[in-house]
């Protein structure tokens, strides 16, 4: 069996396994271009709520092929800022995806396979799961946006030791650090993180989408500058027809029956 990103659906979850039996899931250049082209679709199609990104057999992903990575050092320097840019494309994809992304982690997820869960706006592991940010143990760099992430959601002294050292850090302790949303049993990450996307796939997706957005725009505006932004979204929200829905069923008891 091949290196591949597999899609499915349950309900309106979209899922995605990474899959490369044998190597610990991990990643192959192939995958990236499907993960772009599949959350690209995504993003257009209404019937899909939220999306899951996990990886085959219980475990999540191990980084990168680092016999690939050897052998591309004797070929030109392009071929791997090639491969970059299109990890690239698949982390932009999953942060300009508009609806929520869950990352299902069990086993461990490394390197970039970090990177990835990282990029997800939410994130369930399971209590032995391990992260780790290894590179500096091969003589590399972080990747995948892995270095940015860390840095702005961990204070820089805590983030240069998970990237200096290169240890893995359990899913416990990044649950208490805020990076893990939920700790669940060995085992149950992507069941979790489904009911999960089960539920947020009763909110209003006009509102998720938008606060989505806001999340991310926060990074990169002042506080003057985001109320403006907010002020946009709340105005456009309250036209829309699930604040017309939300409202009417809060006032009314009833649960909202979003379209």
């Amino acid at each position: 069996m091949s290196a591949e990103l597999q899609a499915s659906r349950r309900d309106a979850t979209l899922i995605l396994t990474i899959s490369n039996p044998g190597a610990k899931n991990a990643l192959h250049p192939d995958m990236y271009a499907a993960a772009v082209e599949t959350l690209t679709t995504a993003e257009r199609d209404d019937s899909i709520r939220a999306v899951v990104l996990t990886g085959a057999d219980h475990f999540f992903c191990a980084g990168g092929n680092l016999n690939r990575l050897l052998e591309n050092r004797s070929k030109d320097k392009s071929v791997q800022e090639a491969s970059l840019d299109n990890l690239r494309g698949w982390i932009e994809a999953i942060r300009d995806c508009p609806k929520p992304v869950i990352a299902a982690v069990d086993g461990a997820a490394a390197g970039a396979g970090f990177s990835l869960a990282l990029a997800c706006d939410l994130v369930v592991a399971g209590a032995s799961a391990k992260f780790v940010m290894a590179y500096v143990k091969v003589g590399l760099t972080p990747d995948g946006g892995g270095s940015w992430f860390l840095s702005r959601a961990l204070p820089r002294q805590l983030a240069m030791e998970i990237m200096v050292e290169g240890k893995p850090i359990g899913a416990e302790r990044l649950h208490q650090l805020g990076l893990v949303n939920r700790l669940v049993p060995d085992g149950s990450a992507l069941d979790q993180a489904l009911e999960w996307a089960d539920a947020l796939a009763e909110l209003s997706p006009n509102a998720v989408e938008r606060i989505k957005s806001l999340s991310h725009e926060a990074l990169n505006t002042s506080l003057p500058q985001h109320f403006e932004v907010e002020k946009t979204h709340f105005v456009e929200s309250l036209h829309h027809a699930d604040a017309q829905e939300g409202i009417s069923a809060f006032l009314e008891k009833r649960k909202p029956r979003y379209k």
